[in-house]
């Protein structure tokens, strides 16, 4: 599959979903409704996307117990989201549990789990006492949720490369911490550009700084959907 965009919609409230969806790209079929967004409006914060037709990423990083996590999914699943993420690191048990909550049905949504978040670097795994190598516990991460049944897991670009040479195709790569050359870092720690993080193998690359603070979004995202599109043709 060709990798696709995903605009990562962290705002405070869901007025200005509708406006940017029609200000956007109209082949950008992927917004992402993360923490920020949720809590402030609830499920209702999904509606204007499905009304403009666009597909849902919920990214709460369900990290509790199996139960739990399960409802949750269970619950995401009815709203009609195509992609949410748990915490590989709830454990094996945990992973199952949203994996079979999320259904089996064609609708049904894929359930992704994240390895280690892209604003950590390895002096602050040892901050928590992990003491392995920040690629090492990553991996062992995410071959844990992918052998539980996950559909992909969510990466930063430096460790996709790794994860496609050991697992395949199959798996779903989802890499935030996408930075076109000069952009701002924030927050974010391990990042890649649009090129590397395709040549790494991603299947979804998650923008969302970089494009909704740009002078001029639509620019900014049509010229992140080129060079993805560029670094695709050349992989």
């Amino acid at each position: 599959m060709k990798p696709e965009l995903i605009v990562a919609l962290d705002l405070p409230n869901a007025e200005r979903i509708g406006p940017i969806a029609a200000l956007l790209p109209a082949g950008i079929g992927w917004y992402k409704v993360g923490l920020e967004l949720f809590v402030s409006q609830g499920p209702a914060a999904l509606d204007p996307l499905r009304e403009a037709g666009k597909r849902v990423f919920l990214d709460l990083k369900l990290h509790d117990i199996p139960h739990t996590v399960a409802r949750a999914v269970a619950s995401a699943a009815r709203r009609g989201v195509g992609l949410l993420t748990v915490h590989a690191g709830g454990g094996r048990d945990m992973l199952r549990a949203a994996v079979a909550a999320a259904g089996g049905g064609a609708g049904r949504p894929k359930v992704v789990a994240v390895t280690t978040l892209t604003s950590l670097a390895e002096s602050d795994l040892k901050d928590v006492g992990v003491n392995p190598p920040l690629l090492d516990h990553t991996l062992r991460l995410g071959e844990l949720a992918v052998a539980a049944g996950v559909d992909g897991l969510v990466c930063s670009p430096h460790e996709a490369r790794e994860f496609r040479r050991r697992l395949g195709p199959a798996p779903l790569l989802v890499t935030p911490g996408i930075r076109p050359e000069g952009a701002a870092l924030g927050d974010q720690k391990r990042v890649a550009t649009p090129e590397a993080a395709v040549a790494a193998g991603a299947d979804f690359l998650v923008v969302g700084r970089p494009i909704l603070a740009a002078p001029d979004p639509a620019a900014a995202a049509r010229d992140i959907l080129r060079r993805m599109a560029c670094a695709a043709e050349t992989a």
